[in-house]
C-alpha cells in the first residue's frame, strides 16, 4: 500500500502523522519505507535524529538522477537508508529538492516517482510519503504515485475552509493522473475535546458527509517530547493515551 499524508496549510502535523503511523506499521512487522519530499526534513530529522547523514542520497538525488539519461537507471532502493528502527526505511528529504523543482516541473517528469515505487510491492508491505505544505510538483508527484491520500485536520475554521479545495485539488489529480487514488479520510489532529470549537468543526465535516476518521489524535505535549528525542510515540511511551490512539487510527485503516 502506498499513502500520501497532504494538506496545503503547514504545522498540521503532516511530519507527526507519517512517522509515527509508518513506525506503527513496521513495529508490527510490515516492511515499511517513509519518503520524505519536504525539503525541511522533518520527517527525516524525526526518524534519525543524530543518525541523519546529511550528505547520504535521498530523495533529492532520486529527482536528480530522473534528469539524466541512463541506459540502466537507479533503482529507487539505490537513495534509500536504513533508520534505528527495525523494518523502517527513509529516502530523506534536503535543501536541494529546492533547486531542482523547476527542472523537474518543466521537463514533466511528475511521473517518476510513481514509476520508481511500483516495482518496490514485493520488497515493501508499505510506503508513506510525506509532502510540502503547497501544492507543487512535489506533492503532486507523491499524490500520483500513490493509493491512499491521508488528510490531516487542526480543527480550526480556516483549515475547514481550505479543505474543500484541497479534496477538489486531489479529485483533480484522480481524474486526470490517478484513478486508483482514493481520499481514504481526514486525521482530526491535536484535538482537544473539552473545547467547543473542535468539537463543532469536527461535527460541520461529519454533517456534510466527508470521511472523517476514528479516533481522533488528542493534543499532547509527549509528542513534543518524541520529536526533540527523535524516537516516534510507540518507541518512546506506547502506553500513552496518544500512541494508543495513533495504534486505532493505524487499525482503522485496514
Amino acid at each position: 500500500m502506498r499513502r500520501v499524508v497532504f494538506n496545503q496549510k503547514g504545522g498540521v502535523g503532516k511530519s507527526t502523522i507519517t512517522s509515527n503511523l509508518a513506525a506503527i506499521a513496521a513495529a508490527a512487522g510490515q516492511r515499511v519505507l517513509v519518503i520524505d519530499l519536504d525539503r525541511q526534513g522533518n520527517t527525516s530529522r524525526y526518524l534519525m535524529g543524530d543518525a541523519l547523514d546529511e550528505g547520504a542520497p535521498g530523495s533529492a538525488a532520486f529527482f536528480d538522477s530522473t534528469l539524466k539519461f541512463s541506459v540502466r537507471p537507479p533503482a529507487a532502493t539505490d537513495f534509500v537508508t536504513e533508520t534505528p528502527w527495525e523494518n523502517l526505511h527513509l529516502m530523506p528529504a534536503s535543501a536541494e529538492l529546492d533547486e531542482l523543482h523547476g527542472k523537474l516541473e518543466s521537463r514533466y517528469k511528475i511521473y517518476k516517482l510513481r514509476d520508481a515505487l511500483l516495482p518496490l510491492a514485493d520488497e515493501y508491505d508499505e510506503i508513506w510519503i510525506d509532502t510540502p505544505p503547497a501544492l507543487n510538483f512535489y506533492t503532486r508527484s507523491a499524490l500520483i504515485a500513490s493509493q491512499g491520500c491521508l488528510i490531516p485536520f487542526d480543527c480550526d475554521d480556516f483549515s475547514r475552509r481550505a479543505l474543500y479545495g484541497l479534496l477538489e485539488a486531489v479529485d483533480e489529480i484522480r481524474a486526470d493522473h490517478a484513478p486508483d487514488l482514493s481520499v481514504e479520510g481526514i486525521v482530526v489532529n491535536q484535538f482537544q475535546a473539552r473545547a467547543s470549537l473542535p468539537q463543532r468543526v469536527v461535527q460541520e465535516l461529519l454533517d456534510e458527509g466527508l470521511p472523517v476518521l476514528e479516533p481522533y489524535l488528542s493534543s499532547s505535549v509527549k509528542v513534543k517530547e518524541s520529536h526533540e528525542l527523535s524516537r516516534p510515540m510507540i518507541h518512546l511511551d506506547a502506553r500513552h493515551k496518544l500512541t494508543q490512539e495513533m495504534q486505532a487510527l493505524y487499525e482503522a485503516l485496514g
